[in-house]
């Protein structure tokens, strides 16, 4: 049985989400790049909660496995 660490939906940073899906941001920025339209522009530091579930839903949930019993 696994243990899975799954990222909240809320803001986040582009760096943020890198780390979430533990990527470097430019391959964040190349995985997103198909979906930009759909996204939008990101408007100041973060993406909005919107922009963060249409990203999970395109690039699929990240998660984590953080142990097994």
């Amino acid at each position: 049985m696994s243990f899975k660490e799954v990222a909240e939906v809320r803001p986040y940073s582009t760096k943020e989400l890198a780390q979430i899906y533990g990527v470097c941001d430019k391959t964040l920025i190349k995985w997103m790049k198909p979906f930009t339209d759909d996204i939008g522009e990101k408007r100041g530091r973060f993406f909005t909660v919107a922009q963060v579930e249409i990203i999970f839903n395109k690039l699929g949930m990240p998660y984590r496995i953080k142990g097994e019993i």
